[in-house]
């Protein structure tokens, strides 16, 4: 692998932590796709992990819980003819992964009130609107 893939800041995937499978893929390759190992599947143990910050770990245990396999992350990658860039790819999928899951929160979003010209130019587009169908009947002017 081309080293360590960072999360966020000083955090890294571990290697040890990676649990790697390699299958058949149905992606690119020609008679090469029968004969060789080319899918790329890794696997990472979240809920065992140690090397993620406590609050990291449970930001991510709550925001992947719908994706987790008994407390594994699971991202495969089949397209490209090689094994080892079906790696890399699985292996930069997974950091991205982690990096929005663990990523904080949004800071709430504060009410404000209207700015008096918006709802000034709003009633002013509404009036002219008005008078602009109300030009199109036969009643109402001059009468």
């Amino acid at each position: 692998m081309s080293g360590p893939y960072r999360i966020r800041g000083s955090v890294v995937l571990p290697e040890a932590e990676l649990l790697w499978r390699f299958s058949r893929s149905s992606g690119p390759g020609g008679q090469h796709v029968n004969t060789s190992d080319t899918q790329a599947e890794v696997r990472f143990d979240l809920a065992g992990t140690q090397s993620l910050p406590p609050v990291w770990k449970e930001r991510a245990l709550a925001r992947l819980a719908d994706r987790l396999v008994d407390g594994h992350v699971v991202v495969r990658a089949s397209e490209h003819r090689s094994q080892w860039r079906n790696r890399e790819t699985a292996a930069v999928r997974l950091a991205a992964l982690l990096a929005e899951a663990t990523a904080p929160p949004p800071a709430p979003r504060r009410k404000r009130k209207v700015p008096r010209g918006v709802n000034e130019r709003r009633l002013r587009e509404k009036k002219q609107r008005s008078d602009v169908k109300r030009g199109r009947t036969g009643r109402g002017w001059g009468q």
